[in-house]
């Protein structure tokens, strides 16, 4: 797989910007606040729908501008894709393929694949439950994009049963109503808890075997996925049965609290170094290895899945880690990847790197040779 042109129009700060991509290595060079990461941020919307900064699609398009539009050229299994995402600051997107437009957005995903490294990939570690729950159906949307319509299924029903816990006090929902609202959650649920502990299954062998080479096998790594739903069974009936008696268990103190509080939007992964919380007790050399560990599994069991490497993006990272960390980390990636790096300075690059790569210049959303 390889992103051989991307074109943004009105995207952040770039006006009408084509950048074309020759080598499997590409450093994009500037100061801070002039367009690098935003670049980075257009390949991964294309790839996933999504923006580790999370923003809304007003703050995508350029000030001034009612849309704007992301273009790509990707060349995979031999073949160019053309590749087209349209938006509007009133939130609603277009998406096109090869001049086509698609009846739904999603239909976008999985024509190109991308794995995202950015200084704020620390929160997988340090942050909140919500923040490895993201790093999860992030993955899941690329390597089954269906995923991305269970997911707001399940959103809708969560916020209607909340709604309907939060007006409990005032008018008390019929046994029927809520009922009806239980059966969705747990269908939809179940789906969602599933696909999260077969992704957990298959990622942890790899993300340990990268811990233990990056570590020199000084510290045992361990990736467990934790639901707030029973999972005892491998049986969907039978784990929906489990899911809706947690439900009828706690149902008095949601009624109370107004919230729902059994589901996948409550599951948590739990990372530990030598049986110790990473993100209690980890320095923050132990995680930014833990996190380098899942960013190159997520690589590989993306690969394994595509049948090619996804393109890799780099985001002022290579500042955060250590020279041993650095060297683990390109020497993983080799040419086979299409490396896409951002930074402020170049002291941070191998000599051989650097000859090899492709560099440009980003100076107030313009991108240049360098």
């Amino acid at each position: 797989m390889f992103l051989r042109q991307l074109h943004l129009r009105n995207f952040r700060n770039y006006l009408d910007q084509v950048v074309e991509f020759g080598a499997p290595k590409t450093i994009v060079l500037g100061e801070n606040a002039q367009g690098k990461s935003n670049l980075l941020e257009s390949v991964q919307l294309l790839a996933t729908g999504r923006t580790y900064r999370i923003s809304r699609d007003r703050e995508l398009v350029l000030q001034q501008k009612d849309q704007g539009k992301i273009s790509a050229m990707v060349e995979r299994a031999g073949s160019l894709v053309e590749l087209d995402l349209l938006l509007r600051i009133n939130g609603r997107r277009t998406a096109r393929i090869n001049g086509t437009t698609q009846r739904r957005v999603s239909d976008l995903l999985g024509q190109l694949n991308a794995v995202c490294f950015s200084s704020l990939d620390l929160d997988l570690v340090r942050g909140g439950p919500e923040s490895r729950r993201d790093w999860l159906d992030g993955v899941l949307v690329q390597l089954e994009p269906l995923y991305v319509h269970l997911l707001e299924q399940y959103r809708r029903v969560l916020q209607q049963r909340n709604s309907l816990l939060k007006q409990a006090a005032e008018h008390p929902p019929s046994p029927d109503e809520l009922a009806l609202w239980d059966a969705q959650l747990v269908t939809t649920g179940v789906a969602i808890s599933r696909r999260r502990a077969r992704l957990i299954d298959r990622l942890a062998p790899m993300a340990i075997h990268w811990h233990t080479a990056i570590s020199g096998g000084r510290e045992a790594l361990h990736v467990r996925y934790s639901p707030k739903i029973p999972m005892l069974s491998q049986d969907p009936v039978q784990l929906q049965h489990d899911f809706l008696a947690a439900i009828d268990e706690k149902k008095k103190l949601e009624l109370m609290r107004g919230t729902s509080l059994i589901g996948p939007h409550r599951d948590e992964v739990d990372l530990s170094i030598d049986e110790t919380p990473a993100r209690l007790f980890g320095s923050q050399g132990q995680q930014r290895t833990l996190v380098l560990a899942l960013k190159l599994a997520e690589l590989a069991l993306i690969e394994s899945v595509a049948g090619e490497p996804p393109l890799l993006l780099l985001d002022d990272v290579l500042a955060e880690l250590d020279l041993n960390r650095q060297n683990q980390l390109l020497d993983a990636i080799g040419d086979r990847v299409q490396t896409i790096v951002t930074t402020t300075h170049l002291g941070a690059f191998d000599s051989n790197w650097l000859k090899s790569a492709e560099i440009f210049t980003v100076n107030a959303g313009i991108v240049s040779p360098n």
